[in-house]
């Protein structure tokens, strides 16, 4: 018999509730949240097993290892999970047992996972936005640091051999020239770890017909498309760029109360952050007056903030990347189709024969309609005064004795003149 699971992952244990078919609570508890832990639950409750986790760090190899035993696993969204069932009560075991209730009567709202390989490429190129971001901060704080003695000079300037004449003049003390060394040596080390990824990244890029189509938007180079096209994976599953706005957590919120709407709210930012970053990533350049998207910016500079700004060119680049996508997808299915072959026109029957017993029935030849004379003009009625002919005999003939005058405005309007 079929047992449904609801899986409550953590980091240190797991609530776990099976149920039967009827609904009722078959097990419940609580195990170790490693291997260890899942291979007890397997010996337990066997492999007919439908299970449910919710998503979490450490979800997906929960699911593969569940799945590696015989199990049919989904992994559930969190959010979603907590729309369908609020909990006024919420535990580890009443999490579970929802879970289990939702996989039950097939109400989990599963999540899609992307293959191995896909999520090789997305740690790849996360590890690489990872290092710039540090990258970044240490060139941020070289500059802070120079600020605080009257120098405006940026990182590049000061790997420059001059580099401590030049801090000299300025009367930079000798504590604070030695941190802008160790943040020089930082950008140095972190140099020597982005190349060789970056190398490592670039053959890829060029073999992907995704990215040769992304880098056609405004603002987006190779790895940067590289990045939209694994973090959208497969735009089929998006029915509108709308859906992919917000899959991104790019749609401003909306609060809506009867006939009350409250548009413009701040971004939800519920979705992927590394798609939300590679999209105003792509934004940072609207500023340029080559930019198609200049003009938005700036309209949106002058009467609201720069970060506004950004996110509605952003939500620009992710619309432009849903268009390319979905359209050379449909003609890779269009050319995965296999052809049909034109019908056979109909093969000629020939007339069946005759019965001798029976003779054959005689048709009728068609029947031509009767030509119609043209029809005759009737003779005008004697209350109706015909053109050139003379006085009504209604308006002039002389009144009887007795009756009233005859008036010529009568109901009926004859013998108007």
């Amino acid at each position: 018999m079929t047992e449904y699971v609801g899986i409550d992952w953590a980091y240190r244990k797991a609530a776990w509730c099976a149920k039967s078919v009827g609904g009722a609570i078959s097990a419940e508890g609580f195990t170790s949240a490693d291997e260890d832990g899942l291979a007890r639950l397997v010996l337990r409750l066997g492999t007919d097993v439908k299970a449910c986790v919710e998503m979490m760090s450490g979800a997906v190899w929960v699911r593969d290892r569940l799945r590696s035993a015989g199990w049919q696993v989904e992994v559930a969204d969190a959010r979603r999970v907590k729309g369908i069932a609020p909990l006024a009560c919420k535990t580890d075991r009443v999490d579970a047992r929802v879970l289990a209730e939702l996989c039950r009567r097939d109400l989990v709202p599963a999540l899609w996972i992307p293959s191995l390989e896909e999520r090789e490429l997305r740690e790849r190129l996360r590890r690489r936005a990872h290092l710039v971001r540090l990258r970044t901060s240490a060139a941020s704080r070289i500059y802070g640091l120079g600020t605080q003695w009257g120098l405006r000079l940026s990182a590049d300037r000061l790997r420059r051999p001059d580099r401590r004449e030049l801090l000299a003049r300025s009367e930079m003390p000798a504590v604070w020239q030695r941190s802008v060394d160790e943040a020089l040596a930082v950008v140095d080390l972190l140099d020597q770890r982005i190349a060789p990824l970056e190398q490592e990244l670039a053959p890829i890029a060029r073999a992907d017909r995704d990215v040769a189509l992304l880098v056609t938007i405004p603002g987006v180079g190779d790895l940067l498309a590289l990045t939209l096209a694994a973090e959208i994976g497969d735009v089929s599953r998006f029915p509108s760029a709308r859906k992919l706005v917000g899959y991104a957590g790019m749609a401003p919120g909306v609060n809506q109360s009867g006939e009350r709407t409250t548009s413009g709210l701040p971004l939800s930012k519920a979705g992927s952050r590394t798609l939300r970053w590679a999209a105003v990533e792509a934004a940072q350049h609207a500023w340029r007056e080559s930019n198609p998207w200049h003009d938005l910016y700036t309209d949106l500079c002058t009467r609201k903030t720069k970060n506004d700004a950004k996110s509605a060119v952003a939500r620009k680049v992710l619309t432009a990347a849903w268009h390319m996508l979905s359209l050379q997808s449909r003609a890779s299915a269009g050319a995965r189709a296999p052809q049909r072959a034109p019908p056979a026109p109909p093969a000629a029957h020939p007339a069946p024969p005759t019965s001798p017993t029976r003779p054959a029935r005689h048709r009728r030849p068609p029947r031509v309609p009767a030509r119609r004379s043209p029809p005759r003009p009737s003779a005008p009625h004697p209350l109706i005064r015909r053109p050139g002919a003379g006085p009504c005999r209604l308006t002039h003939t002389a009144p009887r004795k007795g009756s009233k005058t005859c008036s010529t405005r009568g109901r009926s309007g004859l013998g108007r003149d």
